[in-house]
């Protein structure tokens, strides 16, 4: 009872609060309640699972003194309908932490058809004098260029199809950076999770010919030797990006073989505003996934190495705001290795204020996985408060 009454002191206080004010003459606190209603079925005349979610999150800065910031992010998520009923152990999957600090996760409250979940996803506190960041705690490290897949970020991976969790997933780490310019960084991380893996990497980034370009070394998971680069620039008005990754097990080093892992953007603005994407993706470690569904990658843990669902995959997406408050996507994914399978998601986003959000998405997919087809529809309806 005591945590309970502390999140929800923490959330009423939030509500109060007005958007990217100081609360005190060194503190501020925002968020967001976000509700959204989730239909699933296989095809329009099959059984519908209709799921709901209500979604907050709390967003404190404590601004100590000209060096140090201390960041504390919770995101509170009540859900309830059919997916909670039908699926065994369901609380236990969504308590899984699989940080170091995994006890910053935790079930308030689970019956058999709802579950109150809350989670610390940021939780750190920074050091910045001159050239010099260190960043201590739970914390994202974004080493990603491209837009669908990101093959160097090993830190903290996420899943494109996760719409509705725009923060991403932080990692618990000791981080050190230091910038010798205005355009290049030097940048080391140590991350450690649930089980003491170990992933330890450095970083170095620096603008030639007006690209961004990054090297970046080391080891993942305590079990893969990890090299790579990373591009971002331009070719005329086309937007150019690129990561490659290699992955070499850390175990029978020279009898073992490694991996490669890839992605390749180009986007274009038209004058009307108009955004077009495209991209390619080729995962090496494809084979070894062992998908048998859509769902199990959907809901699996989310890995740098698991991007895809197919060994060669390719990426479009057109974005344009219909209107000042109104702005439509289409978003597509070709799986060649699943049947030529693909995914499709459209969604339009209304902003019926400054602080208050309506959205509708739409996610299809369709593909063979060993001889036997699978597909999966999901609807969307979200609306979303800032405060």
């Amino acid at each position: 009872m005591k945590k309970i009454t502390i999140y929800i002191l923490l959330f009423f206080f939030a509500l109060n609060a007005k958007s990217q004010e100081s609360i005190f003459s060194n503190m501020t606190l925002n968020g967001y309640v976000k509700y959204m209603n989730t239909v699933i079925f296989n095809d329009i005349d099959s059984v519908w699972a209709v799921d709901n979610l209500i979604h907050n999150r709390i967003n404190y800065r404590w601004y100590i003194n000209n060096n140090f910031t201390f960041t504390a992010d919770m995101r509170n998520r009540l859900m309830y309908g059919d997916i909670v009923k039908a699926t065994p152990d369901y609380d236990s999957i969504i308590a899984v932490d699989n940080g170091y600090m995994n006890f910053l996760t935790n079930n308030i409250y689970s019956n058999q058809s709802s579950i109150l979940t809350t989670t610390f996803d940021r939780l750190y506190l920074e050091y910045n004098s001159n050239n010099w960041v260190v960043t201590l705690g739970r914390q994202r490290i974004n080493w990603g260029q491209t837009f669908a897949w990101n093959p160097n970020d090993i830190f903290n991976s996420y899943s494109f199809y996760d719409f509705d969790y725009e923060e991403r997933p932080g990692s618990d780490a000791l981080r050190i950076q230091y910038y010798p310019s205005y355009t290049s960084v030097a940048d080391v991380a140590v991350k450690i999770d649930k089980d003491n893996n170990i992933t330890a990497a450095g970083l170095y980034r620096f603008n030639k010919w007006s690209y961004d370009i990054q090297f970046l070394g080391g080891i993942i998971d305590t079990t893969d030797y990890v090299i790579g680069t990373g591009w971002s620039g331009s070719i005329k008005d086309f937007g150019f990006t690129g990561e490659i990754s290699y992955f070499h097990p850390q175990e029978n080093f020279s009898d073992s073989l490694g991996i490669v892992i890839t992605s390749i953007g180009l986007n274009y603005m038209f004058d009307n505003s108009l955004n077009v994407s495209i991209e390619g993706n080729y995962n090496g470690y494809f084979d070894k996934l062992n998908l048998n569904s859509f769902s199990d990658f959907y809901f699996m843990p989310l890995s740098v190495k698991a991007t895809s669902y197919s060994k060669f995959s390719w990426f479009g997406q057109i974005s344009y705001p219909i209107h000042p408050l109104l702005s439509g996507t289409i978003a597509a994914m070709y799986f060649p290795s699943l049947g030529h399978g693909y995914f499709l998601m459209p969604s339009l986003v209304y902003s019926v204020s400054d602080n208050f959000e309506f959205a509708l998405y739409g996610q299809r997919f369709e593909g063979k996985f060993g001889g036997q087809y699978d597909k999966m529809t999901m609807l969307f309806m979200r609306f979303r408060y800032s405060f």
